[in-house]
């Protein structure tokens, strides 16, 4: 018998458990109109705080309906946005210091406007040009920073859950205060990535947050036909790891429930469990459509609880934002992604050595051919390639002067 498991009791008729017994609550701080539930203690966040958490919300709502309409207008090959679940991406980011790492999935943009990632950053990657920091070579959303300690997004689910209690554990052996987060939809824990990140952090005791914001659907699939359980918070029981459901509409509690589940991680190395409970206004992307999936009666009873719109009504009420003050960033933050998708357009794309220059510490001759191979075909059919302006090899490609 394990050292850490208490003895169990001794019964005498074969009773079998469902976990039914088990009914985790929902943390909640904010009605819907801003206010406090009675006996509801919020979070001590001053006013430069708190602007700075809403402003990123602002971004990011702005960002997303331009960018899909940039998408729609052919601009941009694909987009996919976080409407209706900033409280839960932006309220556990503004709890963490800001050199904890991030490890997100690819609906976590306003982690990465909170952190300070400019609209011009956000644009170079989305159009693949010379600036982004990926070199073109990931699709659109795929964002990531060194600088702001935000993992670079991977398309494949749960890949980063593992990878965070790895780094959770490199964290622990450094000792210098540092977490890590890991988000994720509550498809993507489905995947047994999820599962052997739990348990490995469990058993090594890392200080490592596991953020699920349970939005409803993986893509088209609702969630009673991913799971028949109370949710993803039950799982931490399997593992004996701690765990908190919270509102993931309601920023003040998802902020609240983060900042204690990093004082768990940080100063006893223990791993957390949250779920946050909230609702994919959106189309899973821009290649979706949820009409064949969920009814607009369903949409319209979420958009009735806009974490947005429950966050203007808190900082109003306390003082700190009015009307004219949301006027005047809404016009700001439309101009300047408009603004910086223009010259994001205008950039040319990534140098073609780009495509393998870094992927070994030296280009190997499988992918020195590969290139090759490349330039030639190029060269072949110039025309295919129109809007190309750097040389290969220094040279022009016959009128086209790069890929």
């Amino acid at each position: 018998m394990s050292t850490t498991t208490k003895a169990a009791p001794i019964v005498h008729t074969p009773d079998f458990m469902n976990g039914d017994e088990f009914r985790i609550p929902v943390f909640k701080l904010l009605k819907q109109d801003g206010s406090p539930y009675k006996n509801a203690k919020l979070p001590d966040l001053d006013k430069d705080k708190a602007l700075r958490i809403y402003r990123a919300m602002l971004f990011t709502r702005v960002l997303d309906e331009r960018m899909l309409a940039a998408q729609r207008q052919g601009r941009l090959s694909f987009y996919m946005q976080c409407i209706g679940e900033e409280a839960s991406v932006i309220g556990s980011t503004a709890a963490l210091d800001d050199e904890d790492m991030i490890m997100a999935q690819y609906r976590e943009q306003g982690a990465l406007a909170y952190r300070g990632f400019d609209v011009d950053e956000f644009m170079n990657q989305l159009f693949g040009n010379e600036h982004d920091y990926g070199k073109g070579r990931q699709m659109p959303v795929h964002y990531g920073s060194s600088k702001l300690h935000y993992m670079t997004i991977s398309s494949p689910l749960a890949t980063q859950i593992p990878q965070a209690t790895g780094y959770a554990y490199g964290q622990k052996m450094a000792g210098q205060g540092h977490c890590t987060i890991t988000i994720f939809g509550e498809g993507a824990a489905s995947e047994g990535d999820f599962h052997a990140a739990l348990n490995m952090a469990s058993v090594h005791r890392v200080p490592v947050i596991f953020l699920c914001r349970n939005n409803g659907y993986a893509i088209s699939t609702p969630a009673h036909e991913q799971f028949s359980a109370d949710g993803i918070a039950p799982r931490a029981f399997g593992y004996r790891m701690k765990v908190i459901r919270v509102d993931g509409n309601d920023i003040l509690a998802v902020y609240q429930a983060t900042v204690e589940a990093r004082k768990l991680a940080v100063e006893h190395n223990q791993p957390v469990l949250i779920e946050a409970m909230t609702y994919r206004l959106a189309a899973h992307s821009s290649s979706d459509d949820p009409s064949g999936y969920r009814s607009k009666k369903e949409e319209e009873a979420w958009r009735d609880k806009d974490p947005v719109l429950r966050m203007k009504l808190w900082l109003q009420e306390k003082g700190w934002w009015s009307d004219d003050d949301e006027k005047r960033e809404q016009e700001s933050l439309r101009r300047d992604v408009l603004e910086a998708m223009k010259r994001a357009e205008k950039r040319e794309p990534p140098e073609l050595d780009t495509l393998v220059s870094d992927v070994f510490d030296e280009v190997t001759p499988i992918l020195a051919g590969q290139l090759d191979d490349l330039k030639a075909h190029i060269r072949k059919y110039p025309e295919a390639y129109p809007k190309g302006a750097k040389s290969l090899n220094g040279k022009d490609a016959g009128g086209a002067k790069h890929a």
